[in-house]
């Protein structure tokens, strides 16, 4: 019964357009004051789901993102990429994907990406000739691959929640799938854009030099050099990491390129708190219902039946990506690992499958769901700046769905697509 109004009182609020965040924490309280459990757990909860030093990494990464978005870096990128690239038919939604998966090393958020990417590019690409909807899909496929590509917000979340796996491991775990992930993109996007011929407007214009490209982007490409390169060698943690990332971004924009002035702080300051904020909110809401889940037991007799089904291991894993498929297209990933972790890790010890190449199939998982509608995150934003209905781009997400369903398979079948980064780097 307790259970029946737990999971209820959720999709009914879910339903009625209730925000995720209000939803979770409302029926988590629910089922707790009908089990008799104490509503005063409740705002302990909620502290306990935030009070955690690993997540101060969160707002200073985000905060990192914005400065560089501000200080010019991906008009710089921008210029970068189509010199490697060129002009013509589908360069520009390449030179996207390429922005998209240089920008996801300095900020982990995928919407916030994704808003960044549309900035600089959706203007050009709109006078080529590309349809807005295609323009979202590209850009909101592209922008996922970065919750992948460290430093990354749904890793950080994956390794405070699961200790066994740490930040810095799950960091270099990304490396490789996240970069994967983006290349293989760039396949179905060139091919959709040559076979609907998009683009062929600015086929005429030239290349930008390389070498003078490569020199204007290095300095915003040198923050990825010492966020991993800092990890690397332990000078640094994560979070301070972090803050390094901020201090370098101030540099580079108010001191080296000028394009920050002082007075720009604030409304930069306000901005990262309030997706921060965002972010923090889901965390500690969330908590209460994932509390409320451990309490009412409710995952362990799940656990069991999945365990004992008679899948098999490779059955049950094949079994967890189509249900996360389905759940990421509703829920954020922060609400997912949140909810369905404590269901997750127990089957992945029962088969003694490593949790850091779990925690990257999730996470890979969780991208696919952050631009396939209905509930889909990145494309929510790419839609908004690009001025067209999530309904037009089913059409064109449907082929990079395709493709990144193709690299989950792919890490599944070779397990050292995810380990191998660790194991060199020391982790």
């Amino acid at each position: 019964m307790i259970t029946t109004l737990l999971f209820g009182s959720f999709l009914v609020m879910m339903v009625l357009g209730v925000p995720i965040a209000a939803a979770l924490g409302l029926a988590g309280t629910a089922a707790i004051a009908f089990a008799h459990l104490g509503v005063i757990s409740v705002p302990t909860s909620v502290y306990t789901g935030i009070a955690k030093y690993p997540l101060l990494t969160i707002p200073m990464f985000v905060l990192a993102g914005t400065i560089f978005d501000r200080s010019g870096v991906a008009q710089k990128l921008v210029r970068f990429a189509t010199a490697i690239v060129g002009q013509g038919k589908g360069a520009l939604a390449v030179i996207a994907v390429v922005v998209a998966m240089m920008m996801g090393g300095i900020s982990g958020s995928g919407p916030a990406i994704a808003a960044a990417v549309c900035g600089v590019m959706a203007p050009s690409m709109i006078r080529a000739g590309y349809p807005r909807p295609y323009i979202a899909s590209v850009i909101a496929a592209a922008a996922a691959t970065d919750i992948l590509i460290p430093p990354s917000v749904a890793l950080i979340i994956y390794s405070v929640l699961v200790p066994a796996a740490p930040t810095t491991s799950m960091f270099a775990a990304g490396i490789i799938p996240g970069t994967l992930a983006g290349l293989a993109l760039i396949v179905p996007v060139y091919w959709l854009a040559r076979k609907h011929n998009l683009g062929a407007k600015l086929s005429h214009e030239p290349r930008p030099p390389f070498w003078r490209s490569l020199w204007d982007a290095a300095l915003g490409l040198f923050a990825k050099v010492i966020i991993l390169g800092g990890l690397r060698f332990g000078i640094f943690t994560p979070t301070e990491a972090a803050v390094i990332a901020v201090a370098y971004g101030l540099l580079l924009g108010m001191v080296v390129y000028r394009t920050i002035r002082f007075r720009d702080l604030y409304s930069m300051l306000v901005e990262a708190a309030e997706i921060s904020a965002i972010i923090l909110t889901v965390i500690a809401l969330a908590s209460v219902f994932g509390w409320a889940l451990s309490t009412l037991s409710v995952i362990d007799p799940i656990a069991d039946a999945i365990i004992h089904s008679g899948l098999g291991e490779y059955g049950v894993l094949a079994l967890l990506v189509v249900m996360l498929t389905v759940v990421g297209t509703f829920l954020d990933g922060i609400s997912i690992f949140i909810i369905l972790l404590p269901l997750l890790i127990p089957i992945a010890q029962a088969y003694n499958w490593d949790l850091t190449w779990f925690g990257v199939i999730l996470t890979l998982m969780i991208a696919v769901g952050q631009f396939t509608p209905p509930m889909a995150v990145n494309l929510m934003v790419a839609c908004r700046m690009t001025g067209c209905s999530m309904e037009s781009t089913v059409r064109w997400v449907l082929w990079p769905l395709v493709t990144l369903l193709l690299v989950v398979v792919a890490v599944i079948v070779w397990p050292d697509l995810a380990l191998w980064m660790p194991r060199q780097m020391g982790f």
